[in-house]
């Protein structure tokens, strides 16, 4: 397995804009069972993204992929 973390494409609904997050096995040991994490949680596990991402659902079938939504700032 890859030590990269791979992140999505993103993706739209009316108004957010999603992507999801995988996790290498070696720092997916590290993510907190059934809780969301904090921008400061997810930084210092490695992942990289602007300003404005939430954690904000787990799947708990693949808790190795991290699932995250903004508020889209092209809706007016």
């Amino acid at each position: 397995m890859s030590d990269d973390i791979f992140y999505s494409q993103k993706y739209f609904d009316d108004t957010h804009e999603y992507r999801h997050v995988i996790l290498p096995r070696n720092v997916a040991k590290k993510v907190p069972a059934n809780t969301l994490m904090s921008e400061t949680e997810w930084r210092n596990l490695g992942v990289q993204q602007s300003r404005g991402w939430v954690h904000y659902m787990i799947h708990n079938p693949e808790p190795h992929i991290l699932l995250f939504k903004r508020r889209n700032v092209q809706v007016q």
